[in-house]
């Protein structure tokens, strides 16, 4: 069988679109694999489907088919898992099913790829919350944001030597699968990379309250709907603009004899970082007023820091962000408004469910 086809798991999803939509565009013959159980993931394929017809396979099905899963890998040249359970409080509602979806399914490939005579490249998406909370870094408060006391830490952010700490089922789910993609690279040969990132945001994402809070935020202004921040809105992230994600996979899978057994900390780095207070001060430009926040408790495993450092990454691969944070934030605006009606469509459903 020949073996030159990009599969990507997930690949209706937010990163999975963009990914598709990447390799579609340049020609690469690509199989999405997907069950379409995610908000948006319907509307993600109409948009595929009208820009590419014809150019590329899709497979409706669960990752627990193992029989049809293994057809569609052998005729892999990459594979990019990105199908998972995403959301802290849905693996607090249901352990067992984010179990079965972060990490049996991961097992489910990482099988298939080791009896294959010749592997292909695997990546997997990981999350910064293998980190756990990180209550061990000693912060302090500076105007609308928390900052590291260790002023090393502030300059350059979280890297891969930082202890995991797995919290909540879905930072358990997710670590231990992370593991278990290095340790069958270690054990078993197979070309796997890690990347364990933190906030990614761009077109085609249909934010929630529990993944995608950038989307969500912005949806909500376009809404005049209230924003709820839990905790006091001084917690900092790095944000990554999609199409420099995109780069940073593409990249992997061409580095891969350098990226294979590797955990990578993704996101856009320390000049790419901002507290959720300032970000809302940065959205208030799309608001005919001042947004409307509402401040809840802290939730379980929130970080109050969390900067990815993505210096290991970018020494293998030149890689760097691009797209500065008011370029990147007024493309998804953008692409919202011109989406409103599907947009507000499934957010309704979203808030039914």
């Amino acid at each position: 069988m020949k073996k030159d086809n990009i599969v990507i798991t997930g690949g209706a999803g937010f990163i999975g679109t963009n990914l598709a939509h990447r390799f579609i565009k340049n020609g690469n013959a690509v199989i999405l694999v997907d069950n379409l159980s995610r908000a948006g993931s319907k509307k993600n394929l109409q948009w595929l489907n009208r820009t590419y017809h014809g150019r590329f396979k899709l497979e409706i099905m669960d990752l627990t088919n193992r029989c049809r899963l293994e057809e569609v890998l052998q005729s892999a040249a990459c594979v990019y898992h990105l199908a998972a359970q995403v959301a802290v409080t849905k693996s607090l509602e249901n352990p067992v099913m984010d179990f079965e979806t972060n990490l049996t399914n991961t097992i489910n490939i990482l099988e298939i790829l080791r009896k294959l005579d010749n592997p292909p490249f695997l990546l997997f998406t990981s999350t910064n919350k293998v980190y756990g909370n990180l209550h061990d870094i000693i912060l302090e408060k500076s105007g609308q944001r928390y900052i590291p006391g260790d002023r090393n830490l502030e300059k350059h952010g979280v890297d891969e030597k930082f202890p995991l700490d797995f919290y909540s089922p879905y930072g358990c789910s997710k670590g231990a699968a992370d593991q278990y993609v290095l340790d069958y690279s270690r054990t078993f040969g197979i070309p796997a990379t890690v990347f364990r990132m933190s906030c990614i945001y761009g077109p085609h994402q249909f934010g929630t309250e529990d993944q995608g809070w950038v989307a969500h935020f912005l949806i909500k202004v376009l809404l005049n709907e209230p924003l709820t921040i839990f905790g006091d809105g001084c917690q900092v992230r790095d944000i990554l603009y999609i199409d420099d994600l995109v780069d940073a996979m593409v990249l992997a899978y061409k580095y891969s004899k350098e990226t294979a057994g590797r955990a990578f900390t993704i996101g856009g780095g320390p000049n790419l970082g901002l507290s959720l207070n300032e970000f809302v001060n940065k959205i208030q430009k799309y608001c005919d007023s001042f947004p409307q926040v509402v401040y809840e408790p802290w939730r379980l495993a929130d970080q109050k820091y969390y900067v990815s450092n993505i210096q290991r990454f970018r020494s293998i691969t030149g890689w760097f962000p691009k797209i500065e944070t008011d370029e990147g934030i007024g493309r998804l605006f953008n692409w919202l408004q011109l989406n409103r009606e599907l947009i507000s469509s499934e957010y309704e459903k979203e808030k039914i469910a």
